[in-house]
């Protein structure tokens, strides 16, 4: 009985790299490597409620229902639902949202995705078959000018420079 319940995993073989050129002190890289994220994944059949804190990633395959949720990725595989409030830079939603969705960046929404309740992204993707129900805002990166009033003049073509001395 002195034996561990689990099998050792096998490592996985390594491809070989390239050299990688010397950095400057200080430097950082950002990873695009999911493998290398913290990673939350809600499995199927499993329900969490809370707070989710530091995950990077959060796969929802399962329920999960929190009323604040950061994260970089999220991730609503088919069959999985979120109920709450989440912001994120990138969505893939194959399963159902209900609550409000904040993307940062792009928002994927599967054949099988549901988005019920309110959502911000700036690009947005739609595969046909995915259903949007509620309201929908498209986040853009110019600012809102203000019209011109009364009080501010525009400069005309006439106008002498005003110098001070």
């Amino acid at each position: 009985m002195g034996r561990a319940p689990f099998p050792p995993s096998p490592t996985p073989p390594t491809a070989p790299t390239a050299p990688t050129a010397p950095r400057a002190p200080g430097a950082t890289t950002v990873r695009k490597d999911t493998t290398e994220r913290r990673t939350l994944v809600v499995g199927r059949g499993i329900s969490v409620q809370g707070t989710v804190q530091d995950a990077e990633r959060l796969v929802v395959e399962g329920t999960v229902e929190s009323s604040l949720i950061h994260a970089t990725e999220l991730s609503v595989a088919q069959g999985g639902v979120f109920r709450g409030a989440v912001e994120v830079e990138d969505a893939e939603l194959a399963g159902t949202i209900d609550g409000t969705l904040t993307v940062r960046g792009s928002l994927t929404i599967r054949a099988s995705g549901r988005l019920i309740g309110k959502a911000k992204c700036r690009r947005l993707q739609v595969e046909d078959g995915g259903q949007v129900s509620g309201q929908l805002e498209m986040m853009t990166d110019t600012p809102v000018r203000a019209p011109l009033t009364d009080t501010v003049s525009a400069p005309s073509a006439n106008a002498e420079p005003v110098t001070s001395e």
